[in-house]
């Protein structure tokens, strides 16, 4: 064989298995950081933050939305009334695995600390742990540039629910700053399916978090509320200590949501409906 044409080929084969064995460490380090979310009959994802030894979860708020309760009280000084929410208790699951296969779950409790809703937020919401499930956190993109279109991503989440779960999926951006009725959201061709909702999206190059997975309209047509949103909603709510390790945790300054109505009490502000009829799949799974 031509020795240049022999060097080469060695060089090829090492290259494949560099990017192969870059590949396979990345899929490994987002899949510790999956979760499925169990609230109720839904099952989204969720992903894992850990701070101050103290395991968090972010998902999309419409995965936990069935376990939110609005209560009326009445409010002696105005004379009027007080609305507050509350929500029952979430459940995290991890999947467990050894040799090459599943064997078994672990599973956790946790609380909503924090809260959007689709039909008038930013769609996010915060469960914190009630113990520690594991000892993972993902990494955010905090960087200001907006990824290229065409930037190679990959997604994690528990796609159609449980069974699904650390499903890694692969796609580019395709395109950003989609604005759908006073939402700004960004479009990638990551595969995602019912149960995907919560599931985070990173730059496969480095395997920052740069979204949460929300909605789509098909298999690799869906759409996240990009990192840059996630910083407003994180700012608005004082948990801004998700996305960076050096602020302060302090839950007692923690806002639960910035006084949302029902989601069946109030027309939002846009035409919602129109909204579902575009984007019909909210991407969690409902479990009959």
């Amino acid at each position: 064989m031509d020795p240049v044409r022999h060097t080469l080929t060695i060089v090829s084969a090492l290259l494949c298995l560099t990017f192969s064995g870059l590949a396979e460490e990345l899929s490994q380090k987002l899949q510790q950081v999956s979760v499925t979310v169990h609230a109720g009959r839904a099952q989204g994802s969720g992903v894992l933050i850990t701070r101050d030894n103290v395991n968090y979860v972010l998902t999309a708020g419409h995965v936990v939305d069935g376990l939110r309760t609005v209560m009326s009280f009445s409010d002696n000084e105005s004379g009027g009334t007080k609305k507050f929410a509350k929500f029952s208790a979430v459940k995290v699951v991890k999947e467990l695995y050894q040799d090459g296969r599943s064997v078994g779950t672990s599973s956790v409790e946790g609380e909503v600390i924090a809260y959007s809703s689709a039909e008038w937020g930013h769609d996010l919401a915060l469960i914190k742990l009630r113990t520690k499930i594991a000892d993972a956190s993902a990494q955010f993109y905090l960087g200001e540039a907006i990824p290229a279109n065409g930037t190679k991503l990959a997604h994690v989440g528990s796609l159609l629910g449980q069974d699904g779960s650390n499903s890694y999926t692969t796609g580019v951006y395709a395109q950003q700053g989609r604005v759908l009725f006073d939402h700004v959201f960004d479009q990638t061709t990551c595969s995602a399916f019912p149960g995907s909702s919560g599931g985070g999206v990173y730059l496969e190059a480095t395997g920052e978090y740069i979204g949460c997975l929300v909605r789509g309209a098909g298999e690799t047509f869906n759409l996240i509320v990009p990192v840059r949103r996630i910083k407003e909603w994180a700012s608005a709510h004082k948990v801004e200590f998700i996305l960076d390790p050096a602020k302060p945790v302090d839950l007692k300054a923690v806002k639960l949501e910035l006084l949302e109505p029902a989601s069946d009490s109030a027309e939002p502000r846009y035409n919602y409906r129109t909204f579902q009829a575009w984007f019909p799949t909210r991407l969690f799974q409902a479990l009959e």
